[in-house]
């Protein structure tokens, strides 16, 4: 087994079950994209950067379930280890049928207090982690497969303080479109989920209680959204009844743009 894999455990064994990646996938949204994934009958990789334990505990809850999975760790910034846990996937499982980028960190500050180390931080995990992810799975996906890459709706909403995040997500779109068009004939569709607020760890970081309820209330439906909800969408996506979705980007927001 590569170095890069930490854990690996199996339940019901299945030659025909296909692979999905999840960047991003010991906690909040990748967790759930991850897990759902797994309930849908995909062996799934559960990639962490830094929190081994969270991410084995997601493992043994799907081989708990029934499902296949293995932990695999992975600076998302460093192609080297990006491309150390695609061999840990195909080493595995064969190869990688589905990747969906989770992988991100958000740091809320006014452009002009935005220090070179917080865009630096950004740009390295947001936009060129998604990239190496993409470059690797441009070479190596599976025909066939699925690439969801999440976004945020905060391109769109565009609200002070969030500018480098904004633009490294911005960034993360864009190269959505171009993917699509450069995958042509390989029956492989790229998209983007583009979450609203979602009641995650990230989300509740450095918020104060009104200012969480203030998120709360601001789309229609009048709360934040659930892990699931996301996972549910990315799930269509990587799934039969996506087949025809391509080059999209969806917005999981209650309605607030």
């Amino acid at each position: 087994m590569n170095a890069a894999a930490q854990t690996q455990a199996t339940g019901t064994h299945n030659e025909d079950r296909k692979v999905a990646l999840v960047t991003g996938g010991s906690r909040g949204i990748g967790a759930a994209i991850a897990e759902r994934l797994a309930s849908d009958g995909f062996a799934v990789i559960v990639n962490f950067a830094g929190r081994a334990s969270e991410a084995e505990a997601l493992v043994a809850r799907i081989v708990k379930a029934g499902g296949r999975a293995v932990a695999a760790q992975a600076d998302v910034s460093d192609p080297a280890a990006v491309t150390r846990m695609f061999d840990t996937a195909e080493t595995a499982f064969g190869g990688v049928d589905v990747l969906v980028n989770s992988a991100g960190i958000m740091k809320v500050v006014t452009l002009a207090e935005t220090t070179d180390e917080i865009f630096d931080q950004q740009v390295a995990i947001n936009l060129k982690g998604t990239f190496n992810t993409l470059r690797e799975a441009a070479r190596r996906l599976r025909n066939g497969g699925r690439i969801v890459n999440v976004s945020s709706s905060v391109v769109g909403l565009y609200q002070p303080m969030y500018a480098a995040y904004a633009a490294t997500k911005a960034g993360v779109e864009a190269m959505t479109h171009v993917l699509t068009k450069e995958l042509r004939g390989r029956d492989i569709t790229v998209n983007t989920v583009a979450p609203g607020p979602i009641a995650t760890q990230l989300f509740f970081e450095g918020k104060t209680d009104e200012v969480i309820a203030r998120y709360a209330k601001a789309p229609p439906l009048e709360r934040l959204g659930k892990p699931e909800e996301v996972a549910s969408v990315v799930a269509m996506l990587a799934g039969p009844d996506g087949s025809w979705v391509n080059g999209q980007t969806i917005r999981v927001n209650g309605g607030v743009v």
